[in-house]
């Protein structure tokens, strides 16, 4: 059972908070513990072109808003010269190549980038067909690695996808990505049978009954860029986060940080799982607070299409549930204040593209300091002048058009 307190909407914003256990046994958790996962960065590190990705300080809103810090990781930088612009990559190439490594009998925790792309192993794997779901950037990320490793990728994207991630999946590489008419959870069950018809590889960042062990590699490959924020912070002499915001889709990104910095930090953060209202299934899970996972009925549109899932992925709900101290739901209009903030930041603070699913937890501190009828959310969650608050800003333009339509100028 999670012991559990909703918070009225208001704003646009609803708040459950959960009462977590300091002294909970990590142990369920082992395998995000940093020396279970510093393979995965020594395995980023051996790719020629890994680079980490930059944290950006918005001193200047800080102070206007009267917390101590807040510290951004841009992804809209990742593997940009790639046109990935999407931490996505960072699960995809990894997953992919321990995929090739298990195919193959190589030791996945020893080989690195360089030795999958020798002649010998790329003719081997020449004929490898990789499928998955998507809502955009993880499809992109699956398609590009698979590309990288000289194999082939189909991607199934939901009903209602734009046209410009569709494009932007082939570029990177894919032999064909297709659009149903169904909606992301139904299009999953879709690319799992094609797989298990067709002897393909399915590399799903979500996880159910039986297959499970892949999207955790995908969870896996997401530490590295947790590693590179918080090194990143003590470099600038800001010292540990005091609040993570997490968005969630299916949860993998969310999952990863969480169970990792709860191993890694000295003291355990807040950690804010962040949702769309048409489809917070975490916070939905969290409002019955019988312990188990639930999904919401529909994924209706919203604008932060790599949100929309409904279904929370197994594989990260236990580390979700024992450790996520806050689960917000909230409308389309957080997200489109934060792009705004962040493409036309305060003066001084350094400007950064993001897309709709990157965004919403600047529109959402932004909106809780700033606005008095957000006293009760504000205590609950802890801020003060004191407070260093993480946020990753998980993506670019990847849909430019809707960027331009919501920011007003082009990426």
């Amino acid at each position: 059972m999670m012991n559990t307190k909703e918070f009225a909407k208001t704003l646009g914003v609803a708040l459950i908070h959960s009462e977590t256990d300091a002294n909970i046994d990590l142990a369920p958790y082992a395998d995000l513990a940093p020396e279970n996962v510093a393979f995965v960065e020594r395995f980023h590190k051996s790719i020629p072109f890994y680079r980490p990705t930059p944290l950006v300080s918005l001193e200047n809103l800080s102070k206007q808003l009267g917390v101590g810090g807040i510290y951004v990781k841009n992804e809209s930088k990742r593997f940009e010269e790639f046109g990935l612009n999407a931490f996505k990559g960072m699960g995809g190439i990894f997953a992919v190549g321990q995929v090739i490594c298990r195919q193959l009998g190589l030791d996945p925790e020893t080989t690195t980038y360089e030795m999958l792309n020798t002649p010998e192993i790329r003719e081997k794997t020449k004929d490898m067909v990789f499928i998955t779901t998507t809502d955009g950037n993880h499809g992109r990320g699956v398609a590009w690695a698979a590309h990288q490793y000289g194999c082939k990728s189909y991607v199934y994207m939901p009903k209602g996808s734009a046209q410009s991630r569709v494009e932007a999946i082939k570029r990177v590489g894919a032999e064909d990505c297709i659009v149903t008419e169904m909606n992301y959870d139904d299009t999953v069950k879709l690319t799992a049978k094609l797989a298990a018809e067709n002897g393909w590889h399915l590399v799903q960042d979500t996880a159910w009954e039986g297959y499970e062990e892949i999207p955790q590699l995908i969870v896996q490959g997401y530490t590295t860029l947790g590693h590179e924020a918080v090194e990143q912070m003590e470099a600038i002499g800001a010292g540990e986060p005091t609040h993570v915001f997490l968005q969630a889709g299916v949860g993998s990104l969310a999952g990863s940080l969480i169970g990792y910095y709860a191993h890694l930090l000295k003291n355990r953060p807040r950690f804010i799982i962040v949702e769309p209202t048409m489809v917070a299934c975490f916070y939905n899970s969290a409002k019955i607070a019988d312990g188990a996972p639930h999904g919401v009925e529909s994924a209706e549109n919203t604008i932060m299409a790599g949100l929309n899932c409904g279904e929370p992925s197994i594989g990260v709900w236990p580390v979700i549930r024992d450790l996520a101290t806050d689960y917000i739901a909230c409308d389309d209009d957080l997200t489109e204040d934060g792009m705004r903030l962040y493409a036309n930041p305060t003066a001084g603070d350094e400007a950064i593209v993001s897309g709709e699913s990157a965004a919403v937890g600047l529109g959402l501190v932004n909106r809780i300091m700033s606005k008095p009828e957000l006293e009760d959310i504000r205590k609950a969650m802890g801020f003060d002048e004191h407070s260093r608050i993480l946020l990753i800003s998980t993506e670019g333009a990847t849909d430019p058009v809707g960027y331009e339509r919501v920011v007003g100028v082009k990426a």
